[in-house]
């Protein structure tokens, strides 16, 4: 991966957790001018419903990032083995110490590329993605290992920013986020992303809300 993309989130990690929760005026008027006001807080819990809180399988969560939407959903799968990996060691710092805080032990978090992921073949029943392939660099090679370590049978389920559906929302992601090192292109359309997953996966949801899209797949 591109060290700009550490860089980048390094020094967004004061205000990473504001922007996407919302928390603060600027936050929240910067969803409501830039993207379509959609709430990120409630599209991690619709992607989050994807996980039954009974799973006592592997999960691999990748990008972990702060775990600022993940946490407390992680607490209720005391019968899961969960691997979470990032990038960014800032970023995974503060996963960390999320999941120390929360008092949860079944997590292993390691610094880690999306591209050459460290699992072998079929090794979880879940992978999560959540907010990565808009930031992936080399998204070819991040499609192709987390399908590699997903079990056939398994639910790929992520979301992430998809272009063509706001031209606001397409120009501050060209003109800024891109600059910034904190999104890379190329990016999905809806219509290459249901190609892409249609030759992997069985798709069981699929959702588009503003510049947002969430799903379900199963391996086949």
């Amino acid at each position: 991966m591109d060290d700009k993309i550490k860089k980048s989130y390094k020094q967004s990690k004061n205000i990473y957790d504001d922007v996407l929760t919302q928390e603060k005026w600027w936050s929240r008027l910067y969803i409501r001018l830039f993207w379509s006001g959609v709430d990120d807080n409630a599209v991690a819990q619709e992607v989050l419903k994807y996980i039954p809180d009974d799973f006592s399988g592997r999960l691999l969560d990748v990008p972990v990032g702060t775990a600022v939407f993940t946490c407390g959903k992680y607490k209720k799968l005391k019968n899961a083995d969960i691997t979470c990996l990032d990038y960014s060691e800032d970023m995974l710092e503060q996963a960390q110490d999320r999941f120390k805080k929360s008092g949860i032990t079944n997590i292993s978090a390691i610094q880690g590329d999306v591209g050459n992921l460290p699992f072998e073949d079929n090794s979880f029943d879940i992978v999560l993605s959540m907010n990565g392939f808009h930031a992936f660099p080399d998204k070819e090679k991040a499609y192709a290992e987390t399908n590699r370590v997903l079990k056939k049978g398994g639910k790929f389920i992520a979301c992430f920013y998809i272009k063509g559906k706001s031209e606001i929302t397409d120009f501050l992601v060209s003109a800024i986020l891109v600059k910034k090192g904190w999104f890379t292109p190329p990016f999905e359309t809806v219509a290459s992303l249901k190609q892409r997953l249609e030759k992997m996966y069985t798709i069981k949801n699929f959702h588009v809300r503003g510049s947002m899209v969430w799903f379900c797949a199963i391996k086949k």
